[in-house]
């Protein structure tokens, strides 16, 4: 095996690692609260020992956020990738996020039971906070082809996906405060975004 095959395995493994313990804490968290989920308890349903744990993640609470939002992330941006080129930026995220709102009412319990542990926690609400940036930036990236005579610095792109993922915010805060019905929440928020051109 040469240095680079070697490297490029260690790398996927310590990826799929780090995936393990985030699925892992996330679950067991979702089951039994962040409170009552403790680290010992996260490794070793993660197979890891307690110092792996804590060489991936600071604290229980970044792991449970990292289960929360990974999956989230990879749904998102292969929604917003398989939209037809031809729709605009605005549209293709309102398009993608419709379709992902669509599959919410599947994972009710789950997705409440998540926002409440991210509430409830200061760490876990402020990991979070990052991970919303992470999808933004990710968000960004796919917006570019769909603006036309987008430059480097053109903002519309870093502003379309800050506001999709506060769209997704506010309706999931008023989901969790008042119920309703949540997809029609996230298509209502989203049809409020507009973004003129520079």
């Amino acid at each position: 095996m040469s240095h680079s095959e070697a490297d490029g395995l260690a790398v996927r493994k310590r990826r799929a690692t780090y995936a393990r313990i985030a699925a892992s804490a996330a679950r067991l968290a979702g089951e039994q609260g962040v409170g009552n989920t403790t680290v010992d308890q996260i490794a070793q349903d993660a197979e890891v020992a307690r110092a792996t744990f804590f060489r991936y993640f600071d604290s229980k609470e970044s792991a449970v956020a990292e289960g929360v939002a990974g999956p989230w992330l990879t749904l998102v941006t292969e929604a917003i990738a398989r939209q037809p080129g031809h729709l605009p930026a605005k549209e293709a995220l309102v398009a993608a996020f419709t379709e992902l709102a669509d599959q919410f009412p599947a994972h009710a319990g789950q997705i409440r039971e998540l926002a409440g542990l991210t509430r409830g926690s200061p760490a876990l609400a402020a990991w979070t906070a990052r991970a919303y940036q992470r999808y933004e930036h990710a968000i960004a990236e796919l917006l570019v082809p769909r603006i036309p005579d987008a430059t480097e610095r053109d903002p519309r792109q870093h502003l379309l996906a800050a506001l999709a993922m506060a769209s997704v915010r506010v309706s999931l805060d008023e989901w969790v405060r008042h119920e309703g019905d949540l997809p029609s929440l996230i298509h209502r928020a989203l049809g409020s975004i507009s973004i003129e051109p520079v």
